[in-house]
């Protein structure tokens, strides 16, 4: 297979019965049914198309049974490698019944940020990477354990443009992929290679850009906010980012004014610093995994939608979020 356009034919059958409840089983039988699912913590990497339905798929849906899968943006594209890529971006919502994964449930409505990355090889998709924003959850359920986020708690919209599903312009592909490329170039070499002025970042993003961060950094608008928010206390934490590129890897894709990038992982520093989510210096290495997508105006970053598995992060430097959760829940009545 070699045409992006086969890719989206490939996957447009999986993303239309995960919206209609209708024989998803089956069609990811069709499609994936021996894929290598690598989801975000705590579920790990599945294999099969069945474990993902029983173990992941099901009891989302157990607890939503009116689940609605929201998309609001997709892409494909090759890789540097020439692997190609499927990105979709939305959320997952629906009224919230029943507790999932110790989370209590509201009641109400509810709404969870997915981005999810599949690559397509011999007509099947052979793997699937995923971060689901389950923080987003449990602070809709009022018992996020841990620091408060900086940036402000929003449901990540749609583009500005409302044009994320296409279909999109294969002559701008090119050249969206290359400036997200030479903004995250000139963006590494800060602070090792100088102050804030030696990323550029007039250069590469629209004055009043969009950043959506994931629940427990928050959202930003702007140059000003992006840094108090997200990339000051990011690189106070961890200055040797980039520094480390053993273990990890890149897949970027784009298609048309979009921009897509998974890893597992894509990030590898050092927490030798404070100011990161509240956490302390413990010296320890650790590993990331950023899901994002970019979508460029004028040929500038207009929006950046982000998606961390920030429960891998905490899980590595020893911390169960998943247990502190279970412990305010219980001291603010949940039973």
């Amino acid at each position: 297979m070699s045409d992006v356009q086969d890719a989206h034919s490939v996957m447009a059958p999986v993303f239309e019965a995960l919206q209609s409840h209708e024989g998803v089983a089956e069609v990811l039988n069709t499609v994936a049914r021996e894929a290598k699912f690598r989801m975000c913590h705590p579920f790990g990497e599945l294999h099969g198309a069945d474990a993902f339905v029983s173990d992941v798929l099901g009891p989302l849906r157990a607890a939503i049974p009116d689940l609605q899968r929201q998309e609001i943006i997709r892409i494909a594209g090759f890789d540097a490698g020439g692997a190609l890529w499927v990105g979709s971006g939305g959320h997952y919502a629906g009224r919230w019944i029943e507790p999932w994964l110790g989370i209590p449930s509201t009641g109400r409505s509810a709404s969870m940020r997915f981005h999810e990355f599949y690559r397509i090889d011999g007509g099947a998709c052979v793997e699937m990477q995923a971060i689901w924003d389950i923080p987003e959850m449990m602070m809709q359920a009022g018992v996020w354990p841990m620091a408060l986020q900086l940036g402000r708690f929003l449901h990540a919209p749609a583009p500005m443009t409302q044009d994320g599903l296409g279909p999109h312009d294969s002559a701008l592909s090119e050249s969206s992929f290359h400036h997200v490329i030479d903004m995250l170039t000139a963006m590494g070499r800060h602070p090792s290679k100088g102050g804030p002025e030696v990323m550029e970042l007039d250069r590469y993003w629209h004055s009043d850009f969009m950043w959506y961060g994931p629940a427990g950094i928050g959202t930003a608008c702007g140059v000003e906010e992006f840094r108090r928010f997200h990339q000051i206390p990011f690189l106070n934490a961890m200055p040797d980012r980039g520094q480390h590129p053993e273990g990890t890897q890149h897949h970027f894709m784009a298609e048309g004014a979009y921009v897509g990038v998974t890893g597992w992982p894509n990030m590898q520093q050092t927490l030798s610093g404070d100011g990161w989510l509240g956490l302390p210096p413990t010296g320890q290495m650790i590993t990331l995994r950023s899901l994002d997508f970019w979508r460029l105006e004028n040929g500038r970053i207009r929006e950046n939608w982000v998606l961390v598995d920030l429960l891998d992060m905490y899980a590595q430097i020893g911390v169960d979020v998943f247990a502190r959760m279970k412990e305010l829940a219980w001291s603010r009545g949940y039973r």
